[in-house]
């Protein structure tokens, strides 16, 4: 087990990371399709060479562009763990997970051992004789995870584990993960797009958009009130940025206003953060009371859990559409439908006002 260093860049792709991993604790990595997030796990990996840049596991340099050193895929103590389990086909259950050790120059039985020991941890003892043909995809990746964990590796990488998963087999993956991972302290990176993984498995989270790290922090924080439109996208949370005009006052860069309970300086950048759950649909604007009330042309109408969601049209800074949930019954005497202009009303003590991450 241990820690992890990164600073890199990758021109070809426009990708500029820094990151930092403490000893024993799993990072969850965010972010939307094409922002660099599978380019980060092969830099550390060894299958990308960067540009300019530094990789540094547990106090050995395995990438410094500034010297040459470039330590090959191979002899990093790096295992990782894709969508797709990539069993030999030719060998059992337990030889490919007796293959790492053997490579490492273990005798037959010794790997034989370590194998049976993984399985054992990964709960597919009874899928030792097998042929990765006669597997489920669930079962396949529990014995993936036993292959890359007999590995040793100082550094577990694992790029959406849970994708190509069913509903049934990824619950159990998950909690696999979260109990092997988190109760033996080891390193691991886990490339996601699912809220569940990221709440049960990491101690931390990234968020890359655009290959740059936006937002970074422990897990449970950047989730329940993040600062990046993609973190409030999957945290399900509305996200308004914009400077504070006045105390519990923002202002936004097209000229709207947004009134919130929290502590941020005036003439400090902002966010607003509320619950699509906490907005109420009109109509007209409503008169009367002191309210936020936004108007939004609706982009999309979908159900969502027990509710109907009510998107909005991008923000004027590109930022996600609003959303509101709302009752079945209500959605439809307000004939809410794609293109149609409403008024979002939400309370200012729903909303809840952060400082900025700096840019």
């Amino acid at each position: 087990m241990t820690g992890l260093r990164v600073q890199t860049r990758f021109t070809q792709r426009d990708v500029d990371l820094d990151l930092t991993l403490p000893d024993g604790e799993v990072l969850a990595v965010l972010g939307p399709n094409g922002a660099g997030k599978s380019t980060l796990l092969h830099i550390i990996a060894g299958l990308l060479r960067p540009d300019r840049g530094r990789v540094e596991i547990g106090g050995s340099v395995v990438t410094d562009t500034s010297t040459g050193t470039f330590v090959p895929a191979h002899a990093r103590g790096v295992a990782m763990l894709t969508q797709q389990a990539l069993l030999f086909p030719h060998m059992s259950v337990a030889d490919n997970v007796a293959y790492a050790p053997r490579c490492r120059g273990r005798s037959r039985s010794a790997a034989r051992q370590t194998a049976r020991r993984w399985l054992e941890a990964v709960d597919a003892t009874h899928l030792a004789d097998r042929r990765p043909r006669q597997l489920s995809g669930g079962q396949a990746q529990r014995v993936a995870l036993a292959r890359a964990l007999a590995a040793e590796p100082r550094l577990l990488l694992l790029d959406e584990p849970m994708a190509a998963l069913d509903v049934t087999a990824a619950p159990a993956l998950r909690r696999l993960l979260r109990d092997l991972l988190r109760d033996r302290r080891r390193t691991a990176i886990i490339v996601t797009h699912d809220l569940l993984d990221a709440l049960a498995i990491a101690d931390r989270v990234a968020v890359v958009e655009s290959g740059r790290v936006v937002e970074s922090g422990a897990a449970r924080t950047v989730l329940t009130a993040p600062r990046s439109d993609f973190a409030a996208r999957i945290a399900g949370v509305n996200l308004v940025p914009g400077i504070v005009s006045a105390p519990g006052v923002i202002e936004t860069p097209w000229g709207a206003t947004l009134s919130g309970v929290g502590e941020v300086e005036p003439g400090a950048a902002a966010v607003g953060l509320f619950r699509p759950g906490a907005v109420a649909v009109h109509l007209d604007p409503p008169h009367g009371s002191p309210r936020n009330v936004i108007a939004v042309t609706i982009a999309e109408v979908d159900v969502h859990g027990t509710a109907v969601r009510i998107r909005g049209a991008e923000q004027p800074d590109g930022g996600s559409g609003l959303a509101a949930d709302v009752t079945a019954a209500a959605a439809a005497d307000l004939d809410l439908e794609p293109g149609k202009r409403v008024y979002f009303v939400v309370k200012a003590q729903e909303v809840s006002l952060h400082p900025a991450l700096g840019r």
